[in-house]
């Protein structure tokens, strides 16, 4: 099965050696995604701050792909401490609706430079 990189000019970047979505049939795999600009540069902030800009990159690459968060089969999300854990899934609900992706949320593992990243798999059968 052929293999389609999803990029674009509304697609963020990264410095790093990955595609920020594949496209193989009718499945779309996104690679993480944290709060970092166009240019693929972290931005520091609040939880709240670095969860959402990261949900939003995540709505651009989908857009870009033509599928919707409503798409959206399987998000893991990495929370960078316990603490951030009620307002994560505050903030996760006005981006997911019911019936709610298969989730994974991993605590505690990003270190000291970000918050919250999160990756996605959405599936969208071709025209």
């Amino acid at each position: 099965m052929k293999k389609q990189v999803i990029s674009g000019e509304g697609v963020p970047q990264s410095k790093l050696p990955f595609s920020p979505a594949i496209r193989v049939g009718d499945f779309l795999f996104l690679s993480g995604q944290a709060s970092v600009d166009m240019e693929g540069n972290i931005i520091s902030g609040t939880f709240e701050e670095e969860c959402r800009r990261s949900f939003e990159n995540i709505k651009k690459i989908l857009d870009e792909a033509g599928v919707g968060f409503q798409d959206v089969v399987q998000v893991r999300n990495y929370v960078g401490k316990q603490e951030y854990l009620s307002e994560f899934n505050s903030i996760y609900k006005e981006y997911f609706s019911a019936p709610y992706p298969a989730r994974t949320t991993i605590m505690g593992c990003l270190g000291d430079l970000l918050k919250f990243e999160a990756d996605v798999v959405a599936y969208k059968r071709q025209q």
